[in-house]
């Protein structure tokens, strides 16, 4: 919609509005009635207005196209706590003003960098990434690409994250090396920014168009910009990580006390989300939350000392807005994301209703709550935060008993009572969040901790009592920070207890309709206070969605789909009881790699348990990067492979994991679907051969259709093979060989193959060029229909379908507005995007580590 029309859709709401409020107070009720309808009806229209146009502000400020990939000079200043690693640094960067070949253009006002040791051609391997602080100015070479993220069945979605936080673009630093950066940083402090000024200025001079130049150096201009709570930040991070001695247990009160969530490692995280833990070990509403009412019960306690103040303002109503302003100032101390936002907010209306001189009704609070954050943010309608935040709250409300003798007026409690009745109250709601909230966990992320009721029964009084306050007080008393690691440490190795149980966690696949509404009342229906006949329904409610009917193939078919990996390959092969996995991405970082962050989350939401043969074509990190996480979080049965036995991957099989060496000739039949190896040869395995030249190139045939997949191959492979499978050759699928590279994809290997559909796996701007411009024109000119995983999504496609049915392209079928659109015209990227080794999921594109 455009601007015009949603203001036109604004003044109508409004002028309906105050009509309606008119008829409100006068005439019978009828007229009453259809007034307070069309109030709603005027708020809706309000709503959707407001959206709109706030949605198209963002849009506007998007990147511009002709800008992806360019050289640029930018000025700015780092906004927030940066992200460091051993391989470089990320930053969220204010932008002030930016050239191209020496002219000025418009940017995004907010960008997500990576400066990176490794991972641009610029940059020399092992060169040490200068110190990122926030406050700091600097003037940078840059290239940049618009938000840009994996697109799978059920994953995350990358770019309404962007969106939401107001990241116009992602990019990195392009330099030379470290030593014109710190030659020039060193001159650089916060006394002596004219001087900077001028080394920037003469760096400009230094290219004829001020382009930047290999030779070409970020410059630091100056210390101590931007807000001075950001700087605060910085400086409180780093007393803390020199005060705690023990790495995980300082990330975890980074990300408790300042909102660094970043500062925990890939292994922390595992761990909290196994059992069930993660949505403590950020700034989340719970703690905001709890943080508030202790301070509104010391406000009130400290309130009533003063029969002034008694008389100036009721102790409740100072006792709410002292939670309130103290909740403010913990979400403004840990970066005031956007959860903390949504949380304050509904604190404040909470607030506000409370104290305006009516009872209002709990239920009728938590509705005004909701609206408010959605005012506040509409896009938190699509985070699972919100739903299983506020879910919670009502089940809680819904569950309430209706009456507590021991509560009524007048009764006197001692301690011990007191003291039973808020372990009997904890326990309670324990009971009910983790039995209410399973459904909605499910149809959020596919997966239910078994152990979480246990862990966070120790958890949340530990985090939030304990933990969090001494982690925020330890900014005044830093040795109160040993303290909090101490209780991490301890809470670690319970957690660490419950992950060693078997059946930690239950997967489920994503449910249809009907079950995710049987699920949700179930859970309704489990803590209601019912009588326990009904509520043992609650049972077979939620069993559909604990355990959802599989979508079976018929026997003789056969299903493909090209995950959405990046610059790698993995493609899944389902048939009506079996499921072969053809490579597994890339590994784009030590802790991060496709596996971990796109198959299996895939995997889950396809409900599968097992894979019954992994199939890895050659020894490639963009093809065997994600295998070992796969392996390590599934069954897998079996393993194919073109690696020698000494390969790490190979080596540390178990002999319950079989390793078979692909040959070509070697044949199975899996529920009536033949799947066929034809490259290498036996005699291959023996030969010095380069990686891509021992790809295992399948070929699967099912009842309505056949598909060949067929690694990295090159032209010598490709001749090869129609030199002695010529006739086994021909498939309606292929999957491009090495993603498209103008070593491969010969004319004639088309000719042989005749496929309807090509299918290229490849990062968004490949760096490497792929697929490259010649190569879809062969194909085009033959008339195959190429999808590309970057413009497409995840490809999925089954045999037997109708003619002209080309398969789902996930980007496409779930496109939203604020997802990217890839240009449409075939030609070569401006230039390389960039690589983004410790957050894969922002950086689809390869690392110079992968093969070419």
């Amino acid at each position: 919609m455009a601007r015009g029309p949603a203001l036109g859709v604004a003044a109508m709401a409004l002028a309906l509005l105050a009509s309606a409020w008119r008829w409100r107070q006068r005439g019978p009720a009828v007229v009453a009635v259809a007034a307070q309808g069309a109030v709603w009806l005027a708020v809706a229209a309000l709503a959707f207005a407001g959206t709109t146009l706030r949605a198209q502000a963002r849009l506007a400020q998007a990147l511009d196209p002709a800008l992806e990939g360019r050289d640029l000079l930018v000025t700015g200043v780092v906004a927030d706590l940066p992200q460091t690693s051993a391989i470089g640094t990320q930053f969220v960067f204010d932008v002030d003003s930016a050239t191209w070949r020496g002219q000025p253009v418009r940017l995004p006002p907010r960008l997500a960098l990576g400066w990176w040791q490794r991972g641009d051609d610029d940059l020399v391997a092992g060169a040490a990434v200068p110190p990122i602080r926030a406050g700091q100015r600097w003037r940078l070479p840059l290239r940049l690409r618009a938000p840009h993220g994996a697109f799978n069945p059920g994953g995350f979605d990358l770019e309404l994250w962007y969106f939401e936080r107001g990241l116009g673009a992602s990019g990195s630093v392009r330099a030379s090396g470290a030593a014109g950066v710190a030659g020039v940083a060193g001159a650089a402090g916060a006394s002596d920014a004219a001087s900077a000024a001028g080394a920037a200025d003469a760096a400009d001079a230094a290219g004829a168009t001020g382009v930047p130049k290999a030779g070409a150096a970020p410059i630091l201009l100056a210390e101590g910009q931007g807000g001075a709570l950001a700087r605060w930040r910085q400086g409180l991070r780093d007393a803390l990580q020199q005060q705690v001695p023990d790495p995980p247990a300082a990330g975890v009160l980074a990300a408790l006390a300042l909102g660094d969530q970043a500062a925990i490692d890939g292994p922390g995280w595992a761990l909290f989300r196994s059992t069930g833990v993660a949505h403590l070990m950020s700034i989340s509403g719970l703690h905001i939350t709890m943080l508030a009412a202790l301070a509104a019960a010391l406000v009130a306690r400290l309130w009533r000392v003063w029969p002034r103040l008694l008389l100036a303002c009721p102790a409740p109503v100072a006792a709410r807005w002292g939670g309130v302003l103290v909740a403010t100032g913990y979400a403004g101390f840990a970066g005031w994301g956007v959860p903390a936002q949504r949380t304050v907010c509904m604190l404040a209306l909470v607030a506000l209703l409370r104290g305006g001189g009516r009872r209002w009704p709990l239920p009728a609070v938590l509705l005004a709550a909701a609206l408010g954050v959605t005012a506040l943010d509409p896009w938190a309608l699509l985070q699972p935060g919100f739903w299983l935040s506020f879910g919670a709250v009502g089940l809680l409300l819904a569950s309430a008993p209706a009456h507590d003798p021991a509560a009524a007026p007048g009764t006197a409690l001692n301690w011990r009572t007191r003291l039973r009745r808020v372990a009997w109250g904890g326990l309670r709601s324990q009971v009910v969040a983790t039995v209410g909230l399973v459904p909605l966990t499910l149809l959020c992320f596919q997966q239910l901790s078994v152990v979480g009721f246990a862990a966070n029964l120790v958890a949340i009084p530990l985090v939030t009592l304990l933990v969090t306050p001494l982690a925020l007080i330890g900014a005044l008393l830093p040795p109160l920070w040993l303290a909090a690691a101490a209780l991490v440490q301890l809470l670690t190795a319970w957690l660490q207890w419950l992950a060693g149980l078997p059946l930690v966690t239950w997967s489920a696949a994503a449910a249809p309709g009907w079950a995710v509404a049987c699920g949700l009342l179930g859970a309704l229906v489990a803590v209601l206070p019912l009588p326990a006949r009904l509520r043992l329904l609650a049972v077979p409610l939620m069993l559909p969605l604990l355990g959802p009917p599989p979508d079976r193939l018929a026997p003789g078919r056969f299903e493909l789909v090209a995950a959405d990996v990046g610059q790698g390959t993995a493609v899944l092969v389902r048939t009506h009881g079996h499921l072969l996995l053809y490579d597994a991405g890339p590994q784009t970082s030590p802790e991060s790699d496709a596996g971990a962050r796109v198959l299996l989350p895939l995997l889950r939401v396809r409900g599968e348990r097992r894979i019954d043969r992994l199939l890895l074509s050659h020894g490639d990190s963009d093809h065997t990067g994600g295998a070992a996480s796969v392996l390590a979080g599934l069954p897998v049965a079996g393993v194919i492979s073109s690696l020698p036995e000494s390969h790490p991957l190979i080596a540390d099989l178990p002999p319950s994991r079989p390793h078979q060496r692909c040959s070509a000739g070697q044949a199975w039949v899996w529920d009536g679907v033949r799947f066929e190896l034809l490259h290498p040869l036996a005699a291959d395995h023996a030969r010095p051969l380069a990686p891509n030249a021992m790809s295992c190139v399948l070929r699967v045939q099912g009842l309505g259709g056949s598909a060949l997949l067929t690694g990295d191959i090159e032209a010598p492979q490709e001749a090869a093979l129609l030199g002695r499978a010529a006739a086994a050759l021909r498939a309606d699928v292929l999957l491009v060989p090495h993603h498209g590279s103008r070593t491969s994809s010969t004319p004639a290997f088309i000719e042989a193959v005749q496929p309807q559909v090509a299918v290229v796996q490849a990062a968004y701007r490949s760096r490497y060029g792929h697929p490259a411009p010649a190569v879809v024109a062969r194909y085009l000119e033959q008339g195959v229909v190429l999808r590309r995983s970057d413009r497409c999504g995840a490809w999925t496609w089954r045999d037997g379908a109708a003619p002209g049915d080309t398969g789902r392209c996930e980007r496409e079928a779930a496109r939203r507005y604020w997802h990217h659109r890839p240009a449409q015209a075939d030609g070569p990227p401006l230039a390389s995007s960039a690589c983004n080794p410790t957050d894969p999921a922002r950086s689809p594109s390869p690392c110079p580590s992968m093969s070419r």
